[in-house]
């Protein structure tokens, strides 16, 4: 079996057609076809069924693709281990990070790593959850920094817990809600939204604690994959509302906007590393990893306040 043959196959199976994997992997459909056929005619199986709008795998097709991802990812660890062992510890790093943690958290514990090991390279993607544990499982990345509410019951991932980075719903602190004396769950209603796509974890536990209430879910006017850093400015000038963390109405970019006093929507989420089971970890990796925990066992000092109308009221006088 030809090893560009295997790789063929796993492009056509993730993409699902023909000619994103050829336009991925930088070559002809005609060779992407032909390889695809030697690989079927090798192993005796029809692999793919050709349907009008791509390429869908078969049953067979579907447990070889299991398992030759795993063979590929093992062989690829392989190929980096003994490279790290020619080369001693010097390597590269592949970490996936979200927006929101990239520059408080991840920067710091980056710009470390590259003071003990000068001659480190380091790969970074910067992307919200779901594109980052896919590239994860998919051998593309040794770690993510993210929530771990994103791969909660996985059997495939481990997790090292770093830090606790509550979640609340913000406004810019003159807004209209704040002149209450008591802020429901129904004042919240009227006001039109800024949320990420319903794809990430925020946006999917906001939607569900309405629900649970019987409330409709946000009205969003604006969707954005971007973090909150990006549109503040929109936030502070409109009365959209948002969901903040604990980071974010910490630092400078979190001037001039409060938490909703409303304990049903604080998300106590923790913060910390996934890394696919049983995957080969560089030395480098490895040390990148314990940088992080130090970073993170640094920022359980948290904020005083640690009910939501304590922060609010911090930050409203913050901004005054």
């Amino acid at each position: 079996m030809r090893l560009e043959d295997l790789d063929y196959f796993l492009a056509v199976a993730r993409a699902g057609h023909m000619g994103r994997a050829a336009d991925e992997l930088g070559v002809s459909q005609p060779a992407l076809t032909k390889g695809i056929r030697r690989l079927e005619q090798e192993l005796r199986l029809q692999l793919f069924h050709r349907t009008p709008k791509g390429m869908e795998l078969t049953m067979p097709g579907q447990a070889f693709f299991l398992r030759s991802t795993q063979a590929r990812r093992s062989l690829d660890d392989a190929l980096r281990e003994a490279g790290d062992l020619h080369r001693g510890t010097v390597g590269l790093v592949r970490v996936g990070v979200t927006p929101l943690l990239a520059e408080p958290f991840f920067n710091p514990a980056c710009v470390a790593l590259l003071a003990q090991r000068p001659a480190a390279r380091v790969n970074v993607m910067v992307n919200l959850n779901d594109a980052l544990l896919s590239c994860l499982r998919q051998g593309g990345l040794d770690m993510v920094i993210c929530s771990l509410h994103a791969a909660a019951a996985s059997d495939e991932l481990d997790s090292v817990p770093l830090f606790v980075d509550d979640l609340y719903v913000a406004a810019r602190a003159g807004h209209p809600l704040f002149g209450r004396s008591r802020i429901g769950l129904a004042d919240l209603a009227p006001y039109r939204w800024i949320l990420p796509g319903p794809q990430v974890a925020a946006r999917r536990w906001l939607e569900s604690c309405f629900r649970q209430h019987g409330f409709e879910p946000p009205n969003v006017t604006v969707e954005s994959n971007a973090s909150v850093a990006s549109l503040a400015s929109i936030l502070l000038n409109t009365d959209l509302l948002t969901v903040v963390s604990e980071i974010t109405l910490a630092s400078a970019t979190g001037k001039g906007l409060s938490a909703v006093p409303l304990e049903d929507l604080i998300w106590h989420r923790e913060i910390g590393l996934l890394t696919l089971r049983g995957a080969y970890r560089s030395p480098l990796a490895e040390r990148l990893m314990e940088i992080l925990r130090e970073h993170g066992a640094a920022r359980h000092v948290r904020l005083p306040a640690t009910d939501a109308a304590g922060i609010a009221a911090r930050r409203t006088s913050r901004s005054g």
